[in-house]
């Protein structure tokens, strides 16, 4: 922008001093110059001023935008999935995560960058939880439009319940076209509603907002979003870090029901602080207060949930009657025909300081409770290890019929039981895990690009071109994209170490033998890796029967100097 600026100024400095020069000559010709000059310089200010406009526009990040800074920072790739929040205190995050893309962070900036995390990655799996188009769906049902009103004005609640044919949409869907899912809901919720209650009774704030955890999880206090968000309440990293969740190699604190609830219900009040609307603060949650706030912007400066519908992320709009429909079904679950699941919760637990290292095993087979019920009460310790130190102390729940139990265990034959045994076999499980692909098969959407797919996931546009041999960032909707959520792309090392070898058809010949040898002595290697080649086979032919590989990503996984291949010949076939 400077530039353009400066330029402008040079340009008109020069035209000065060329109008100066001609003023000691022809007063006629000098007028004629003024104008021609004038009209000249005219143009070219429009020129340069449609040049500025588009730059300013790009303070908005569209999607092409971001994909080419993502294309730029690579290496930073991974750390701006890991580095966004939830709503508050997302800027910075954002800010050290991409790198040196950009040098100048204005609020502008920022909040066009909050949206767009949100707008393509969390909110991707709101939209994916009730497996429905919403925007295009229509269900059908006998209930009249006055019942679904009376019953909602029935419900009396502190926050106010729209009704709508969209908000109708949301009620059908959670009472009537997911079931099962509504009855788990139910059942865990006898269990789960009252912590809830508790938190926003000790902030003062809606009890209705417990049916929030409805949409986010359907209260799996283990759901994990694509996007990295994590527990019933659904926290980015970096939002639980600001509201205080602590998060390591041991305890996640965004499953732990208590303490995530807590920091829901701080959020939210700090949300209803800025918005003074609870449908725009209960909408903040899903797309964070970036999104809100230009929401309110472009609305006019008006504040009401249905005057910035329009301006929300697509995603959004559907938050706020997803809500009014998760309450209704919850509400009137009877009517609807849903029964509350036995998901086997204890109806009370106990709570215990532990101060020294503890896995669940031993508690399971010194004490007899059940590891299902240690998992259940104990989300937060994703290795069943309790990491208790004398100066850092963990609370342990148990079901409150073996609270006696534990407390007449012998505390030394309960600490020592194996321990050293189970500690091996989780940092072993850790490793394992660490090298496992998880590869995620996506079909690309209309509208979707590149950009928008690698920020849902939180990956690299580099990657995902590199994954499904790309040559450039056009998709086409319908065709499927190859994703490693880890990083982890899998590359055969048999071929690797024969690509060193001094001739092609020695290198083949190596990475066949090797390829061979290893899918007999190893279960991680499948005889589908590799293929026969046939009489009148080509590369392109061959590319066609795995989805995802070109006949260019078999050249290479072969070490293949062209494209010439003989019955006969086993060829490597490189995972997509």
């Amino acid at each position: 922008m400077k530039r353009l600026y400066i330029s402008l100024l040079l340009f008109l400095s020069a035209s000065t001093l060329t109008l100066s020069y001609s003023q000691t000559f022809n007063p006629f010709a000098r007028y004629r110059q003024t104008i021609s000059q004038n009209a000249v310089l005219l143009a070219r200010i429009d020129s340069l001023q449609a040049v500025v406009d588009s730059l300013v526009s790009l303070v908005d990040f569209n999607d092409e935008a971001v994909l080419t800074l993502m294309e730029g920072n690579d290496k930073s790739g991974s750390e701006t999935g890991n580095g966004v929040g939830n709503g508050v205190g997302i800027g910075a995050g954002i800010g050290a995560g991409i790198g040196t893309g950009i040098s100048d962070y204005t609020i502008e900036v920022t909040d066009s960058l909050v949206g767009l995390w949100y707008e393509q990655s969390r909110l991707a799996d709101f939209d994916v939880i009730h497996d429905f188009n919403m925007d295009s769906v229509r269900f059908n049902s006998d209930v009249p439009d006055s019942v679904f009103i009376r019953r909602l004005n029935d419900m009396n609640s502190f926050i106010t319940l729209p009704y709508n044919s969209t908000v109708r949409n949301y009620i059908l869907l959670y009472s009537e076209k997911r079931k099962e899912a509504m009855e788990s809901a139910l059942g865990y919720s006898n269990y789960y509603f009252p912590i809830f209650e508790a938190a926003f009774l000790k902030y003062g704030l809606p009890q209705e907002l417990k049916y929030m955890a409805i949409i986010e999880s359907m209260l799996n206090p283990v759901a994990t979003s694509r996007a990295g968000a994590r527990g019933m309440w659904q926290f980015m990293y970096n939002t639980a870090k600001i509201y205080g969740l602590h998060v390591d190699s041991f305890v996640d604190e965004r499953l732990d029901v208590e303490k995530a609830v807590d920091a829901a219900a701080r959020y939210l009040r700090d949300s209803y602080q800025v918005f003074g609307d609870w449908s725009l603060a209960i909408s903040s949650y899903n797309c964070g207060a970036g999104n809100v706030s230009k929401a309110i912007r472009r609305a006019g400066g008006r504040r009401d949930f249905w005057s910035i519908y329009p301006y929300l992320p697509r995603e959004t709009r559907g938050y706020m009657p997803a809500f009014v429909g998760a309450m209704y079904a919850m509400t009137y679950y009877k009517e609807c025909g849903l029964r509350p699941a036995d998901v086997g919760m204890p109806a009370r637990s106990d709570t215990f300081e532990i101060r020294r290292k503890l896995h669940f095993s031993q508690i399971n087979e010194i004490v007899g409770v059940p590891m299902d019920d240690l998992r259940n009460l104990n989300p937060e310790f994703i290795h069943d290890i309790v990491p208790g130190k004398q100066d850092d102390v963990c609370v342990l729940k148990l079901p409150y019929n073996w609270s006696a139990s534990f407390m007449d265990a012998n505390q030394d034959s309960l600490y020592t039981h194996r321990l050293s045994q189970l500690m091996t076999e989780e940092v072993q499980k850790a490793a394992d895990a660490r090298k496992t692909t998880q590869r995620i098969a996506y079909k690309i959407k209309e509208g979707d690009n590149l950009g928008r797919i690698a920020l849902r996931y939180g990956v690299s546009v580099t990657n995902l071109k590199k994954w499904n041999n790309l040559k450039s960032s056009n998709i086409r909707a319908g065709k499927t994209l190859y994703i490693y959520k880890n990083g982890y792309y899998p590359v055969d090392k048999t071929t690797t170490a024969s690509s060193s070898s001094s001739s092609s058809s020695t290198s083949i010949s190596t990475s066949a033998s090797a390829a061979s040898s290893s899918s007999t002595s190893s279960s991680s290697a499948s005889s589908d890796n590799y293929y026969t080649v046939k009489k009148g086979d080509t590369l392109y032919d061959i590319a066609k029967l795995y989805p995802g590989v070109s006949a260019e990503n078999i050249k290479q996984a072969n070490n293949l100097g062209s494209s010439s291949i003989r019955p006969g010949q086993k060829l490597l076939i490189p995972k997509r």
